[in-house]
């Protein structure tokens, strides 16, 4: 006999139990967290060093203490069903979930709402093209993450990496307390893609090089990797000729992007933003499916956990009054779009419905800016402006448009951002 939810959550990660707490909270009854790995927590699981819940929980705690508190939410609650060890295969138009599991073997979930929370995975070697051979020693960063901290295995002691992101900068700071010798960030962008905190606390403190507009041409090695042959790039990110130089190492580790994980959504029919790689979602993160939400890395990569689990508490609270009939009918419909200066913002609908709630827009510049003005518009009016002092692409900005302003929009939203004056 098949199973029966107010709402099915896929993904156990601070996202997916972020949401089953405020769906809990709002009134929904039943609901179940599929998660395919051996225990709740997602990736902070293997992230051991501080800087989490400044925001979302108002002290500094690590990944797995984040995690943790999420837990401790939802731990008990007779609303709230875990199912570890469960893969979900699809998700069909009626709201069911074909999922397989060792417990229950494959079974056929019903829904009335569903919350997508699944996360993002990592570009790979094979995503970016690195000619050479094709030794051991080169892994993701985040792979090497869980070896180092999960698993308690070294993947090498020579360690280049390649790509500034976050989980880069951390892990050459974790192999350096490991005892590697961590020769090279190597950064194809001329300005890091990571947090500025993490370059300062990863890098700089431990006097590891940062080689910015560099990137990897060619991986040597037979059984191992034994060097990388590095070359300068130009503005359009091509090697130069004649500045190559090589660094012997025997590890490359790849920190080069995450991509949100929406096999499922695309098998539905969601639409997906090219940009972000994320569901198209409205300001309550509902997708182009009714009764379909999205929150989290699966609907934009974050910079902060924190943000993760502000946006799964609203699409929790509307997932369950759309479970429960309860959701405010929608009076008008406005596209948010990115203007000058402006990469990705989200949400990229406003569903307007006159509860008087805020709006938070979350938003990527397009490039570097000191002294910044950011400007959203409406039907060639000014609703809101805002100055910075910096914008950078790697960190996340948002802004908050409160009920007054929301309640004026008629027409489409834009976004940009401009050197100030």
């Amino acid at each position: 006999m098949n199973r029966e939810y107010d709402i099915i959550i896929i993904g156990g990660g601070p996202g997916g139990l972020s949401a089953a707490y405020s769906a809990a909270q709002h009134g929904a009854k039943r609901i179940l967290i599929l998660e395919r790995d051996r225990e709740v927590g997602g990736i902070l699981q293997q992230c051991v060093h501080n800087g989490f819940g400044l925001h979302h929980f108002k002290e500094e705690l690590t990944g797995p203490g984040y995690a943790q508190r999420c837990y401790d939410l939802v731990k008990g609650r007779p609303e709230i069903e875990i199912q570890v060890e469960t893969m979900a295969l699809e998700i069909r138009p009626d709201k069911t979930v074909l999922a397989v599991s060792p417990q229950y073997g494959r079974e056929e979930l019903a829904a009335r709402a569903i919350i997508l929370t699944m996360g993002c995975r990592e570009r790979t070697r094979g995503a970016i093209r690195i000619p050479g051979t094709r030794p051991a020693g080169v892994y993701t960063a985040g792979a090497a993450q869980r070896m180092v901290n999960m698993e308690g295995y070294l993947p090498g002691h020579e360690i280049v990496i390649l790509g500034s992101g976050d989980i880069g900068l951390i892990m050459a700071r974790r192999m350096s307390l490991e005892g590697c010798q961590v020769k090279a960030v190597l950064e194809i962008c001329p300005v890091s893609n990571g947090l500025t905190r993490n370059i300062v606390q990863c890098l700089d403190d431990y006097g590891i090089p940062l080689y910015l507009s560099h990137t990897i041409v060619a991986i040597e090695g037979e059984e191992r990797v034994s060097a990388v042959r590095v070359a300068k790039v130009d503005e359009a990110m091509k090697p130069v000729p004649g500045t190559e130089f090589t660094i012997a190492c025997d590890t490359v580790l790849l920190s080069v992007g995450l991509i949100p994980e929406n096999e499922l959504s695309r098998g539905l029919g969601i639409a997906i933003h090219p940009k972000t790689g994320g569901p198209v979602v409205d300001q309550h993160r509902e997708t182009s499916v009714p009764g379909v939400f999205a929150a989290g890395n699966v609907v934009q990569v974050h910079d902060l956990v924190d943000f993760v689990s502000e946006e799964a508490e609203i699409a929790g609270k509307y997932a369950a009054l759309t479970a429960l009939a309860e959701a405010p009918a929608v009076t008008r419909e406005i596209n948010v779009l990115p203007g000058a200066g402006v990469n990705t913002c989200v949400p990229q609908k406003l569903r307007l419905t006159g509860d008087g709630a805020k709006i938070r827009l979350f938003m990527r510049a397009a490039r570097l800016i000191r002294g910044a003005r950011l400007t959203v518009e409406s039907a060639g009016k000014t609703v809101l402006e805002k100055p910075l002092a910096i914008v950078k692409p790697s960190e996340m900005l948002a802004v908050d448009l409160d009920a007054a302003r929301v309640a004026g929009l008629t027409d489409e939203v834009t976004v940009t951002i401009g050197r100030e004056g």
